[in-house]
């Protein structure tokens, strides 16, 4: 079927052309269906009698939910869980948690492991609004992300003191080794961080590595540079590198649910090419392709690059995480 349809005349009469090969009969054997609201009902029945929904987005997510039921069903599949800071800083925090266990490794960046420990030390974030003075938020010391206000000091400070806590254990634990790549270091703060709601802590319990390819973008990553003027530290970027460019080699089928762009998306979709691409893909994004950036790129982009297996299962949902993604881990969390 045609995935998506362009303003462009030129490509309308490309797309028409395309859909003459089509059967009519089996063009339109799928008929849309009703949705019907009944008492009580279960996130399982919601979804399945959207399955005929048709919905634009919605049928989407519905072959989004499809594809990441096959994939963690796929004891095969290496499957990787990439997704930026920004749904760390709301809610959702605590069922990324919960769903860690359902993935393999994590791919993120610097500003989820910042809100992840303000979070774990008691830090509060507060609703606000996307409609407010940023001048005089900045006066009162409040930062501002989307609508999610932060006092600073429920910020900066406190992944500061934190991160000094942790570390100083790990620096005189018998174990200290020296020299620490990204996800070595974050298993070592996941082992001592007490929050059980904690993303960092939930991976450590779960066996889960975590990548953080842009790990000095970020508090933590500025801490651990002033870490090491002082103590003998070194981070080894590299060593993450080489062992995902094993896990590429190592596993036949490899699997990923993409939430967001940026690094963590493009260092996700990068090393599984070297593998002939991902076999399962699910992205979820509020970015336009047309500006060619990579946030906005949809799968089958990356099927050009062998990013992403021409014969993969895989699709684009186009929408807010925020809504998309209870939805989706309920159902995967029943399945």
């Amino acid at each position: 079927m045609v995935r998506q349809v362009a303003d462009s005349c030129g490509f309308l009469r490309q797309v028409n052309a395309m859909a003459v090969q089509y059967n009519k009969k089996e063009m339109l054997s799928r008929g849309v269906k009703d949705i019907r609201l009944g008492k009580g009902m279960s996130v399982k029945e919601l979804i399945d009698g959207m399955r005929d929904v048709g919905g634009f987005s919605a049928q989407n997510m519905i072959e989004g939910i499809d594809i990441l039921g096959r994939m963690t069903g796929d004891k095969d599949s290496y499957n990787f869980f990439s997704f930026t800071a920004n749904i760390v800083s709301t809610g959702l925090r605590g069922m990324i948690a919960d769903s860690v266990k359902h993935f393999d490794a994590l791919m993120t960046t610097c500003g989820m492991i910042d809100h992840d420990l303000a979070k774990a030390y008691g830090g509060k974030y507060s609703v606000g609004s996307f409609d407010v003075d940023d001048t005089k938020l900045h006066k009162m010391n409040i930062y501002r992300l989307g609508n999610i206000f932060i006092d600073s000091k429920e910020y900066g400070l406190t992944v500061e003191d934190y991160f000094k806590e942790i570390m100083a254990d790990i620096y005189k634990s018998k174990d200290y080794k020296r020299e620490y790549s990204p996800s070595e270091l974050l298993y070592e703060f996941g082992k001592r961080i007490k929050d059980p709601h904690s993303i960092i802590r939930q991976a450590y319990l779960n066996n889960v590595a975590i990548f953080c390819p842009g790990i000095v973008d970020g508090a933590f990553g500025t801490q651990l540079a002033i870490f090491s003027q002082d103590n003998d530290f070194k981070l080894n970027l590299l060593r993450d590198e080489l062992l995902l460019s094993n896990i590429s080699f190592d596993h036949k089928t490899t699997g990923a649910l993409m939430v967001g762009g940026g690094i963590s998306k493009h260092h996700t979709i990068w090393w599984n090419q070297f593998k002939g691409g991902l076999d399962y893909a699910v992205y979820i994004t509020t970015a336009s392709q047309y500006d060619g950036g990579l946030s906005g790129a949809r799968l089958t982009e990356a099927v050009s690059w062998g990013k992403v297996r021409e014969k993969a299962r895989y699709a684009t949902v186009d929408g807010d995480a925020t809504i998309i993604l209870p939805v989706m881990f309920s159902y995967l969390n029943l399945l």
